[in-house]
């Protein structure tokens, strides 16, 4: 079942809030601004429900907020060294808005400060965005929609669909912040499995110098978070392995006292694990208090940052007549 609600006003145009509630009234809650995520609501090993992602409880937080958290990431997720690119001989310059002169989750202009359009069904949303040519730097007319649709066996589908008049770079994720104790403690007694035996090698601000390296003592084999972070934070992009099977878990994540287990499937080629070292704010959580760091985790799936300036690497360019259709699955379930 989907209900929705007006919540807000931004640039003249609605913000509503969507709830979508399977048989056992287990829930998702979504907005149209950013296409976001703002709360999904599971059960623990003793039934005990709560939110495990993070979240504000009003429209104020998202507008304020600088961590990105919820919120659908596009045109093209993740960082673009010098802010720029090359389409067929011609430079396309961007936001110049992370570290020294590079460009992040696409600027000033990305969609996950957008009022999108919006479709609703009985057990999904549908969000609808048309970005003009030359928005945030980012050439084409793009059209952009983000499904979210939620089950009855407490899984959250995501599916995006991108088309464009103009060949341009795309790589979209979500980027919810994730803590399975439903926010009652940090991320470092979680445990991940990531099924990676290859990451990126980035620079100190996390550009990807083109070397793909082994993970070394930074994999994860259902080690706990803590562990692997050794006192620091995490920003690291994983190359998924090849040889895994179609229907296996890409990534899985589990906090042993409340049992909630989360695995992650995706038609993308990696992810990027970020353990939010720079969470802060001002306005309150959903929770009550500001986020600190290390309140979340992400898995953002997606293609390699970076992509558009590194031939060797997955290619992002999106031409006129090609389809962008990409999904992530994020599935909860409990250990006893």
């Amino acid at each position: 079942m989907t209900t929705s609600e007006y919540i807000a006003h931004h640039n003249g145009k609605a913000v509503f809030e969507f709830r979508l509630t399977n048989i056992h009234g287990n829930y998702v809650e979504l907005t149209n601004y950013g296409a976001i995520v703002k709360s999904i609501v599971v059960p623990d090993k003793y039934g005990d429900k709560a939110n495990v992602v993070l979240g504000y409880p009003t429209f104020k937080g998202y507008f304020f907020d600088k961590c990105y958290i919820g919120v659908t990431v596009g045109p093209f997720a993740n960082r673009i060294a010098n802010a720029c690119f090359e389409v067929d001989g011609q430079v396309f310059n961007l936001d110049r808005n992370d570290g020294p002169s590079n460009n992040n989750h696409s600027g000033s202009a990305g969609w996950h400060n957008k009022v999108w359009g919006f479709t609703a069904a009985d057990d999904a949303v549908t969000f609808t965005l048309r970005s003009t040519d030359g928005d945030g730097g980012f050439p084409g007319n793009i059209e952009a929609k983000t499904t979210y649709r939620w089950t009855d066996d407490n899984q959250l589908l995501i599916d995006y669909h991108v088309v464009t008049d103009k060949p341009t770079h795309v790589n979209l994720t979500n980027h919810s912040y994730f803590n399975l104790s439903g926010c009652a403690e940090t991320i470092h007694n979680h445990k991940l499995v990531i099924r990676a035996e290859q990451m990126l090698e980035s620079t100190p601000h996390y550009i990807p110098t083109g070397q793909i390296l082994p993970v070394g003592n930074q994999g994860f084999n259902g080690t706990a978070m803590a562990e692997v972070m050794n006192g620091g934070g995490l920003n690291n992009y994983y190359i998924f392995d090849n040889q895994l099977l179609e229907n296996e878990p890409l990534c899985t994540l589990w906090h042993e006292c409340s049992g909630r287990v989360m695995e992650t499937y995706t038609t993308y080629p990696g992810v990027q694990l970020y353990t939010g070292d720079y969470l802060g704010g001002d306005c309150n959580s959903a929770h009550g208090s500001p986020y600190k760091p290390f309140d979340g985790l992400c898995l953002e799936c997606q293609f390699y940052p970076d992509s558009p300036n590194h031939g060797h690497f997955p290619s992002t360019l999106l031409r006129p007549g090609q389809e962008y259709r990409h999904s992530i699955t994020y599935k909860f379930d409990v250990l006893f």
